[in-house]
């Protein structure tokens, strides 16, 4: 629930990561699926092989479920080395904050920009791009997934810093999420999201125990 948290066995987060994903990342991919689907059914209307809309949204998912993987590993790398520096104790709190600051400067960057112009713009992307079949759909599933990725790794790095079980972190970066790709004018929210998240990692770093919400090893529930 909070910094530091044990990630469980592989299976476990396997199975507790994807459906995370599925729940805080298919409300925001919900234009870009309803495009793909309004596109297949006119293809199968002219008796062309259209796949169902399930198979790009399985591979959508998949790709999350990839991430999480080389997450979990990166984990465990570290995890093995025994750093004593990652203490709660020691300077925990600091590299907990540093994540969550590191996370805002890269909304920032180009590559965020590129890839939440993708994430807001289905219909250019499914019309532009299409690929008729069951491999054209998942083709296009894993496109579109890598470009969320590139999108929200950063707000992903931060619900691990501060507790990638905590409904309160996870709720908090899903509609961050939302906002950012399905409300009009929500790419101009990214330097907000950018001081914010600067100004949260400051303040983990100064005074953890003072943030709303996030639950400091060792203090309890």
């Amino acid at each position: 629930m909070g910094p530091g948290t044990d990630l469980g066995s592989f299976p476990f987060f396997v199975g507790v990561w994807t459906t995370m994903m599925a729940a805080m990342m298919l409300p925001s991919a919900l234009p870009m699926l309803l495009v793909f689907d309004y596109v297949a059914r006119e293809q199968r209307a002219r008796e062309r092989p259209t796949p169902p809309t399930s198979i790009f949204a399985a591979t959508y998912v998949v790709v999350w479920a990839a991430g999480g993987v080389l997450a979990f590993l990166l984990y465990r790398g570290i995890h093995a080395l025994h750093p004593a520096f990652l203490m709660w104790g020691a300077q925990g709190r600091y590299v907990a904050g540093g994540a969550v600051a590191a996370a805002g400067i890269y909304e920032l960057t180009p590559l965020k920009a590129v890839c939440l112009r993708h994430c807001r713009s289905p219909l250019h992307f499914v019309l532009g791009g299409w690929k008729a079949g069951s491999r054209g759909a998942v083709a296009m599933g894993l496109e579109h997934g890598a470009y969320c990725v590139g999108c929200c790794w950063g707000l992903m790095v931060v619900l691990f810093a501060l507790g990638v079980m905590s409904l309160t972190w996870m709720l908090v970066v899903a509609l961050v999420v939302l906002a950012q790709k399905v409300l009009p004018g929500g790419d101009r929210l990214r330097i907000p999201v950018t001081v914010a998240l600067v100004a949260l990692g400051v303040w983990i770093a100064l005074d953890p125990g003072a943030v709303p919400g996030l639950t400091v090893p060792g203090s309890g529930m």
